[in-house]
């Protein structure tokens, strides 16, 4: 046993070394995250000459853009410029070749996306797609830049985060690496780096009187989207007896005064990659720890002549789909998530858990279980989980969708009035053009005694509108050298439209020119010359203003 003993003190002391001798990678700039941002703004650092390192706590880069929301929420396309378009042209490019229509022909598929063609040949775009061909093209700027990635690597965020004089000057993550920059740039859904260095930010939801916006705080009695109950509803165990119980996933708390500022989060789910193709199709798997109980509320949804199932199935090539939540009780997991934001690793990963139980527990359900409607039920049995996506994860998506977390205090908060055109955006370094979109955030009981949901806001604007620089930059009283191109500046009503994939690339390309022009300059982010940044953010065809 001594020998034993003494060997495993000698395997382990010289790892121990290694870890505390390990050499600190050094460049220009340091991205933290694996998502759109990320490599989007990697590839813009190298081609401004730049050195660059990507610290990715994800293995598969490209977020959601490569995670399963192929059916690209994108509102005005003409204002997606720069290296987004390219990533939007590269798939345009894929899905030219006969060999990318492996379980479809071209002329099959169609042409439908949001709002326009999902393939438009005059520009040269396509914005429809399967996850796996937006992964590769992800990779493939990786690749031709000879970017250096390092993949699994997780922000130490208690103690990982080393300030000197108001700038970061090095991060360390829970393997013991150790990266030290000029400039950094939180690139996550979740904000850990800009957390960690101290910079402010908030969680939930502002009252409508802070920013004076009209769809921010609760929103009861706001019934958008068709993602409520159109029907009186029971939410007791026993319909219409409040004695019985409440069913599961629904709240027995207040739900908070209308315009009133809360803690609560939009809800998330998974963008499920789903096929109707029988060579290509995994019938949906029971998920351990499946409960059909858990579903009790949609059965009398369903019951009450309900039959939007399948509206959010929306089409990707090859007989695929992106499919999103719609209705009362469908793929949102509508009040699971408020601790996420601020949660450890442990625990998000059991938040994440929790979620992929109860969306892949609803697959199985509406497909097997005897109390949905036949025609229904049919249906369903016709689709199954992609058999080539995601192929190390079961078949089942890698990223979560984050619609929201952390949002930072910046130099310029972006509000309701900055998207709706009804208040100056300073310094524009992109634009949106989507709706102001929230999904629900809770589901409670009204004092009538039915069920109802709260806080999915859909409203229209009339044209795009800019983005502040000042929107991803902290004060400067907190941190010189950081930029938060995701987990950026704004409302939560704001940020609902802004946090497009598409944004995301916008916003990441313009940090890291904002970067390359504060180490040239040896600035802090916040003095970096707008008019240098304007300039080059032009040449590089970034589209700053309505045309």
């Amino acid at each position: 046993m001594r020998k034993i003993v003494l060997l495993a003190t000698i395997l382990v002391i010289p790892y121990l070394f290694s870890r505390a001798g390990a050499p600190v990678n050094k460049a220009d700039v340091i991205i933290y995250g694996g998502t759109s941002a990320a490599i989007v703004a990697a590839v813009q650092a190298h081609k401004m000459g730049k050195t660059v390192i990507v610290v990715s706590p994800d293995k598969h880069v490209g977020g959601l853009s490569s995670g399963g929301l192929g059916f690209t929420d994108t509102g005005n396309k003409s204002v997606i410029g720069g290296l987004a378009r390219d990533f939007y042209h590269r798939i345009w490019l894929h899905y030219q070749q006969p060999v990318a229509w492996k379980w479809q022909q071209q002329a099959e598929y169609g042409n439908k996306g949001q709002g326009t063609p999902a393939m438009d040949g005059a520009e040269r775009t396509m914005w429809i797609f399967e996850p796996h061909v937006a992964e590769q093209v992800f990779e493939d700027y990786i690749r031709e830049n000879n970017l250096k990635i390092y993949r699994n690597e997780w922000l130490d965020r208690k103690q990982g985060v080393k300030k000197e004089g108001g700038k970061i000057v090095a991060i360390t993550t829970l393997s013991g690496q150790t990266y030290s920059g000029k400039v950094f740039i939180d690139a996550t859904y979740e904000g850990d780096l800009m957390a960690a260095a101290g910079v402010s930010y908030t969680v939930g939801r502002e009252a409508v009187a802070t920013y004076g916006e009209s769809w921010n705080g609760v929103q009861t009695g706001v019934l958008h989207h068709g993602h409520y109950f159109k029907q009186n509803i029971s939410p007791y165990r026993i319909a219409g007896d409040a004695t019985s119980g409440l069913l599961p996933r629904v709240s027995g708390e207040d739900p908070g005064e209308k315009g009133a500022a809360d803690k609560k989060i939009q809800a998330y789910c998974f963008r499920m990659c789903l096929t109707d193709k029988p060579a290509n199709r995994i019938p949906f798997p029971k998920p351990e720890g499946y409960d059909p109980t858990q579903y009790e509320l949609l059965t009398r949804v369903l019951d009450s002549g309900w039959n939007e199932v399948f509206s959010k199935f929306d089409p990707i090539p090859n007989h695929k789909t992106d499919v999103n939540n719609h209705g009362p009780f469908s793929f949102d997991n509508i009040g699971m998530n408020y601790d996420y934001p601020e949660a450890t690793y442990e625990r998000r990963k059991e938040i994440i858990h929790e979620h992929e139980v109860y969306q892949q527990g609803l697959l199985y359900f509406l497909a097997n279980d005897a109390r949905v409607p036949a025609a229904i039920q049919r249906r369903m049995q016709t689709w199954g989980l992609s058999a080539d996506e995601f192929r190390d994860n079961h078949n089942w998506p890698h990223q979560l969708y984050v619609r929201e977390a952390r949002r930072m205090k910046g130099v310029h908060v972006m509000t309701q009035q900055s998207v709706l055109g009804e208040s100056a955006v300073p310094q524009s370094i992109g634009m949106g053009s989507y709706t102001l979109d929230a999904h629900n955030a809770q589901r409670y009981v009204k004092k009538d005694g039915y069920v109802q949901n709260e806080g999915d806001i859909g409203v229209d604007i009339k044209e795009p509108y800019q983005v502040s620089y000042g929107s991803i930059l902290p004060q400067r009283a907190e941190c010189s050298n950081l930029l938060v191109p995701v987990c950026m500046s704004a409302s939560h009503i704001a940020y609902g439209s802004i946090r497009m994939e598409p944004v995301f690339m916008i916003l990441g390309q313009s940090a890291a020119t904002a970067a390359a022009l504060a180490i040239d300059g040896n600035k802090a982010v916040q003095e970096v010359d707008y008019g240098q940044l304007k300039a080059q953010l032009e040449k590089d065809h970034q589209r700053l203003s309505a045309r």
